[in-house]
């Protein structure tokens, strides 16, 4: 296994809320030391409920957020808080794909101006090489040259999206941050998307970090998957191992959330009790333990770090007691009153 492209260790990120009095400020933790390693041509999938901290993350990892604390490092150089022309040189190495294909291209501006514009500030050839590279770009994402002279309310969803990553890869980065890419694409487009992702993974040898709470798309497109809870990660890991059984009872309810064709459960309506904590105020100790069917007052107290446990790590008091189990060993283990607690609370993917 070769070294890390990426590495972030202790990433927080707090934000200052108004409370309506002078003497009784607040602090929103809304990434709390996140730490993680992404490889050359590896995917790194990150993925939790909204309001999570997933996005605040990305932004940080690519250098258009300056996190509170905490240590990123690009090939073995310090990014956090670059300012001038080392962040300058930094955008050419890693780039981001948003979410909103529309809200995050030119409406005024031609496709082909779209994508010239980064080679234009990063000063790549001369106009006649800028036009080629544009017209390389479009293939590569699998769009016609004559394209270059379209807008974009000219495109389908999928399409813009395709000139979001021919853009990203315009400057010829070796990682890309995606915030949640497919996510407002129909069914049948993210499939497409992913796959030409995977394609130019292969091809490029590219980096992914991969925000997403779709997880039928992570099983898809990661290699390594990182759950977060409330601004911290609760179980990393190898993304076949964790999904075929889930350590942390809060991994093991959005894995459980995922429809299995054939299976009864998944068709079953999960009713929805409660709310997950608010971000401003969340509860002592394990932030999950008011949802968890397995606290103890350990957990209510003191807040778990990270540990290892073969080939993952969580943050559970209890992760040395719980066994990793299947889906249907866990419903056998836990009982049905347990199972019955987790599936009530479980609130993923819609």
């Amino acid at each position: 296994m070769g070294p890390a492209l990426l590495e972030v260790r202790g990433l927080t990120k707090t934000y200052p809320v108004a409370t309506g009095h002078v003497f009784n400020r607040k602090t929103m933790r809304a990434v709390d030391d996140v730490s993680f390693d992404v490889r050359a041509g590896e995917t790194l999938a990150v993925v939790g409920e909204s309001g999570c901290g997933k996005s605040t993350m990305a932004r940080m990892a690519s250098g258009l957020l300056p996190p509170t604390s905490g240590s990123i490092r690009y090939q073995g150089e310090e990014i956090a808080g670059l300012r001038g022309k080392r962040l300058f040189a930094l955008r050419r190495r890693v780039q981001m794909v948003f979410q909103d294909p529309m809200a995050s291209l030119n409406a005024r501006m031609k496709v082909g101006t779209i994508l010239e514009e980064p080679l234009i500030i990063h000063r790549h050839g001369d106009a006649a090489a800028r036009r080629k590279r544009v017209d390389e770009l479009l293939d590569l994402v699998g769009l016609r040259p004559e394209y270059a002279r379209r807008y974009p309310h000219q495109f389908s969803g999928g399409q813009k999206q395709r000139i979001g990553i021919a853009r990203a890869l315009a400057v010829e980065p070796s990682l890309l941050v995606l915030d949640e890419p497919v996510s407002a694409l129909d069914v049948s487009v993210q499939a497409q998307i992913i796959n030409l992702l995977k394609d130019l993974q292969a091809r490029l040898g590219l980096a992914y970090v991969f925000i997403a709470h779709d997880l039928a798309v992570v099983r898809h497109m990661a290699d390594q998957v990182a759950v977060m809870y409330l601004g911290r990660v609760v179980e990393r890991g190898d993304r076949k191992a964790l999904f075929d059984a889930p350590g942390h009872p809060y991994t093991r309810m959005l894995v459980s959330a995922v429809p299995r064709v054939g299976s009864l459960t998944a068709a079953r309506k999960r009713e929805i009790l409660g709310e997950m904590p608010s971000p401003i105020d969340p509860p002592p100790g394990c932030h999950f333990h008011p949802r968890c069917p397995f606290a103890v007052e350990r957990c209510r107290r003191e807040p778990p770090a990270l540990a290892d446990r073969v080939d993952r790590e969580i943050a559970c008091h209890r992760a040395n007691e719980l066994p990793i189990l299947s889906d249907d060993a866990d419903r056998r283990a836990l009982g049905p009153s347990a199972m019955k607690r987790m599936q009530r609370y479980v609130n993923l993917t819609h």
